[in-house]
């Protein structure tokens, strides 16, 4: 290994501070060229720009480096949070608040933790040893994979703060409802009975005391292992959204999603989207192109939630851990809010 490379890769450790400082100017400085980039690209390639190929190639060469500076900034920044939220010390804040506002919490935590629906089976059952009353697991369960830093990431990247913001505030008012629902339900009976006879552990944990250089480090494996695995999605999604972005006509998606569509539409969307699997970075990119074509964005939206949260491979996972009432039970609270979410975004977007 050469000298240069050697001290490149000790930088952040002697020099976190700085290092952190001109990161973030590198940053900004590629996501400020991103459009010149986009059309250089284009122009360079033998293809009208104006036509439909030239449309879907801008999109396509516009949203991938922007959604992937996006994400790897807020992974990076949100690993580095996460060296303060371990599995752990999460079912240990949990296990020692009261109703509502541990289901605040929960829901809250959802946000903040990296987890997605394939973590469900091993974290309901850390979270039902460590004595988390069930309708609080579920407001983090149901929160956790659907308004993660990844969906809020590229949320704002393609639609805006306002919308970000408004897909927060609902999504984690649906897990902290479905949380205390299911918690006034008493349903700890329709857990599986080999969960229900673990045995108890302390929710204890030791303090950490970890140097800016080591969350610098957790920052860099966040990155290495989220953006990692979800870069493939990233360009699927956005593949797929240049291509509706630049082909498919706007009059056929209005005819049943836009706002002016029949009153199932929203249903609909939530139908279509629950045999479904997808995470929040491949199929946000194909909500951004829907929504460019004219299909209303709260219908839009809860096709996606339905995906990410009420997903049919999800739904298998849990019957690891529950019986099929209970499963049957938070699918329809979750469907609810989820439609409610649709309906309420069309009327006010």
């Amino acid at each position: 290994m050469s000298t240069l490379a050697s001290h490149l890769i000790r930088w952040p450790q002697k020099q976190p501070v700085i290092f952190l400082l001109i990161a973030a100017a590198v940053w900004w400085g590629l996501y400020q060229s991103l459009v010149p980039f986009s059309e250089a690209v284009v122009a360079a390639l033998p293809v009208e720009r104006q036509s439909h190929l030239g449309n879907s190639l801008q999109f396509f060469f516009y949203d991938v480096p922007k959604v992937l500076l996006l994400l790897t900034g807020v992974v990076f920044v949100m690993g580095m949070v996460n060296t303060y939220f371990t599995p752990e010390r999460t079912r240990a804040l949990l296990a020692v608040r009261t109703h509502g506002v541990a289901n605040v919490m929960a829901s809250a935590l959802g946000v903040v933790t990296p987890f997605c629906s394939c973590s469900s089976v091993p974290l309901f059952i850390g979270f039902v040893q460590a004595r988390v009353p069930l309708g609080v697991t579920f407001s983090f369960l149901v929160t956790a994979p659907m308004v993660d830093t990844v969906a809020l990431t590229i949320l704002f990247s393609l639609f805006g703060w306002k919308i970000a913001a408004l897909y927060l505030g609902f999504g984690m008012a649906l897990g902290v409802i479905a949380g205390l629902v299911i918690g006034a339900l008493k349903q700890e009976r329709h857990l599986e009975d080999w969960v229900r006879e673990m045995p108890q552990v302390s929710a204890e944990v030791d303090p950490e005391t970890l140097t800016m250089a080591d969350r610098i480090s957790a920052g860099m494996a966040s990155v290495r292992e989220i953006v990692g695995r979800v870069w493939p999605y990233v360009l699927a999604g956005i593949a797929v959204g240049a291509g509706i972005h630049g082909y498919v006509p706007q009059e056929f998606l209005v005819s049943f999603m836009g706002k002016d569509a029949a009153w199932w539409s929203v249903p609909l969307a939530v139908l279509v989207g629950v045999p479904m699997y997808a995470n929040t970075a491949g199929i946000l990119p194909v909500i951004e192109a829907l929504t460019a074509k004219g299909a209303a964005m709260g219908t839009a939206l809860a096709f996606m939630m339905s995906v990410v949260a009420l997903s049919l491979p999800e739904m298998i996972i849990l019957r690891k851990v529950l019986k099929l009432r209970l499963i049957a039970i938070f699918v329809g609270i979750v469907a609810t809010g989820i439609l409610a979410v649709g309906f309420i975004f069309d009327a006010i977007l």
